[in-house]
């Protein structure tokens, strides 16, 4: 972008950011099962209007605009509410479901280093199952990783597993509530039990489901296992306002069962020659608008709001899970609780399926493989997808026909085959050579991504990963 020299008229300044987004996805169409959270005309109309009432405030000093304080109050109380904290419950708003599990981790590790001073490499243990952002908080934070099995038929976390990998240098045990790739939740009350027994901090992660299934323990007919604060040995929770709280983006919360706990959490600092510093959050800088519009959504929705919302999402759920399992292509893994879950196949490949899918104008997201797990498409159901959810399983058949028709199958197990070849023969070479052979050509990328997922769900998973470093890294240039 080059700057002007004189500046733009506002209205062609408009016109070009409209023109930058005539590619991308249409998120109120209803035909993408992921990313996008949004609540329709009206209510997103409201949250526009809040957002821009505080586009200009700064939570950076809590004294200069207290009535960010107050919005922040008000919206983490709602959500601490919803997770049963009780009054003694703390928490703060945060940008996302990443940065409040940061600081659940951080918070646990700055808790451990004033309590157990005598450990020295602190491990938190949790779940193949867990979000990638504890292992990106752990690499954050000079934390170790110890990664529990789960049940390969529930997908639900494996407390005896858990129990295994427990040392003198565990900070922090982890669970899901539920877990993004299957929807489902684990075992809470056991692990609070152990928590409890081995004197350990115990995060859930609720960031998909925290709003969501406060909401459908309370609704007939659904059978929601505890997961909040109601459990004993739960310490923290992380529930997301901008998935289905649906806030705007920037949207989330984290949640402490006591200010004691909170206070590991919080950053001061009156070294510099700079004003004194004291930050709850990762950020200094914080913008009022998300709080604003994670308020206003809240208030306009309201309590029969949501309710109506989530029933709808539920039917449509098992509109889809009925209809992808009765394919006989298809099964749906574990048994979901709320609207997310992922489907795989015995006899096609789904990263096939994906790309046949997307020639159809669906969006589906590919997962790979792990230990116990398949290679796998997901789903998350949100409120543009109701309408479009029948619609979604009378095109399925047609789709996985013409995945069986396609001449250019390509076959998982090869594709594994080829991989460890390559690798024998060229080591960590080999990357250049994969790349060329799926079409990649520094951030250019192949229509067509059926053979990529293909080959990065086959790599080792450090190779894979820095294959994706890679290609980012060539992107934002």
């Amino acid at each position: 972008m080059n700057l002007p020299d004189s500046g733009m008229a506002p209205d062609q300044i408009l016109e070009a950011l409209r023109s930058f987004k005539s590619g991308d996805a249409d998120y109120k169409g209803g035909r993408i099962f992921a990313y996008t959270f949004f609540p329709g005309d009206e209510a997103d109309a409201v949250i526009k209007q809040a957002y821009m009432l505080y586009l200009d405030e700064n939570g950076l000093d809590p004294t200069s605009f207290p009535s960010l304080v107050k919005l922040e109050t008000e919206v983490v109380r709602f959500v601490a509410d919803l997770l049963r904290g009780g009054p003694d419950a703390v928490g703060n708003f945060t940008t996302g479901g990443t940065e409040s599990i940061l600081l659940a981790v951080k918070t646990a590790r700055d808790f451990a280093r004033a309590a157990k001073p005598h450990i020295t490499r602190p491990e938190v243990v949790f779940p193949r199952t867990a979000h990638c952002a504890f292992y990106k908080a752990c690499e954050y934070l000079g934390l170790t990783p110890v990664v529990a099995d789960f049940d390969p038929r529930t997908f639900r976390a494996d407390v005896d597993s858990m129990r295994s990998l427990i040392t003198d240098n565990t900070i922090l045990l982890m669970a899901s509530a539920p877990s993004y790739a299957q929807g489902v939740v684990d075992p809470i009350a056991e692990i609070g039990q152990l928590a409890l027994e081995k004197g350990l901090l115990f995060h859930v992660d609720a960031c998909m489901g925290g709003i969501m299934l406060s909401f459908l323990r309370q609704m007939p007919g659904y059978d929601i296992p505890d997961f909040d604060f109601s459990v004993p040995g739960v310490t923290s929770i992380s529930a997301d306002m901008h998935k289905f709280g649906y806030a705007a983006k920037g949207a989330s919360a984290v949640v402490y069962r006591s200010k004691a706990l909170r206070r590991h959490q919080i950053f001061a600092n009156t070294q510099s020659t700079t004003y004194a510093l004291v930050n709850a959050t990762l950020l200094s800088s914080k913008p009022g608008g998300p709080m604003a519009g994670a308020w206003a959504v809240s208030r306009f929705l309201g309590r029969q709001g949501y309710e109506k919302m989530f029933e709808s999402l539920m039917q449509a759920t098992r509109t889809l899970v009925q209809g992808i399992n009765a394919t006989g292509d298809l099964f749906v893994l574990g048994k979901p609780e709320m609207c997310l879950f992922s489907f795989a196949s015995d006899t096609i490949n789904v990263f096939q399926l994906q790309d046949e899918l997307a020639r159809r104008g669906w969006y589906v997201q590919p997962q790979f493989s792990t230990p116990l797990s398949p290679h796998n498409l997901h789903i998350t159901v949100t409120w543009p997808n109701v309408p479009n959810a029948q619609a979604f399983v009378d095109e399925l058949p047609a789709a996985i026909q013409a995945v069986k028709d396609n001449p250019a199958k390509i076959d998982i197990n090869t594709v594994r085959a080829q991989v460890k070849a390559m690798l024998d023969s060229f080591g960590d070479d080999a990357i250049a050579q994969l790349s060329a052979m799926a079409g990649v050509s520094g951030a250019d990328m192949p229509k067509d991504m059926a053979l990529i997922s293909s080959i990065l769900d086959a790599l080792p998973k450090h190779m894979s990963e820095a294959l994706l470093k890679d290609f980012i890294n060539d992107l934002f240039v």
